[in-house]
């Protein structure tokens, strides 16, 4: 199988990033992460990139040619996919063309609800009844590219936004190997 050289964009924990590595490290899972890229000097998932010594990046996003050196980059590493995981900057539309389909976000939401920031706040204001994750593809509109996949969870009386997170999280850890999967099955 040949793996999918690609890049994963972070911004904190990186707790996404390090399911998508040991996933990676299986020999039928289709990518390799080859790059991780982030706008935050102390995100805390560069300790990932560096113990799987992969390479990694800080790009500081209040520069104005930011965007050229993300894209200098993902052509030294010669990335073909990119994943976004808890990445906290727009994607513009320069480097959303050159890998049109080739970008794929996770929210923490189900999506067209509560696109944007502040999702469990949000969900609780609404009183929805469940709730969950999507992973999509990324476009020009914020959280709107087609869905590859959904997964959910009914929320309980009793739930905190602290307790929609780590439940969030937890089906977020089975969807994005499982979006990378479904992607590429039929590539």
């Amino acid at each position: 199988m040949v793996k999918r050289r690609t890049c994963v964009f972070i911004s904190g924990k990186g707790s996404n990033l390090n399911n998508l590595i040991s996933h990676s490290r299986k020999s039928n899972f289709p990518i390799k992460i080859c790059l991780v890229i982030s706008d935050n000097k102390k995100a805390k998932g560069i300790i990932y990139a560096k113990k799987y010594k992969i390479p990694y990046i800080f790009i500081n996003t209040n520069l104005t040619n930011y965007e050229n050196k993300i894209i200098l980059n993902l052509k030294k590493y010669k990335i073909s996919f990119i994943c976004l995981a808890g990445y906290m900057k727009i994607i513009s539309g320069k480097l959303i063309n050159i890998y049109k389909k080739k970008i794929i976000n996770i929210h923490p939401s189900l999506l067209p609800k509560f696109k944007g920031l502040n999702t469990f706040s949000r969900i609780l204001k609404n009183k929805e009844v469940k709730t969950g994750c999507t992973v999509h593809y990324v476009n020009e509109k914020l959280d709107s590219g087609n869905i590859i996949t959904q997964k959910f969870f009914y929320i309980k009386s009793g739930n905190n936004e602290q307790t929609l997170k780590e439940n969030t999280q937890k089906l977020e850890y089975k969807a994005f190997p499982e979006a990378v999967i479904k992607i590429f099955r039929y590539n």
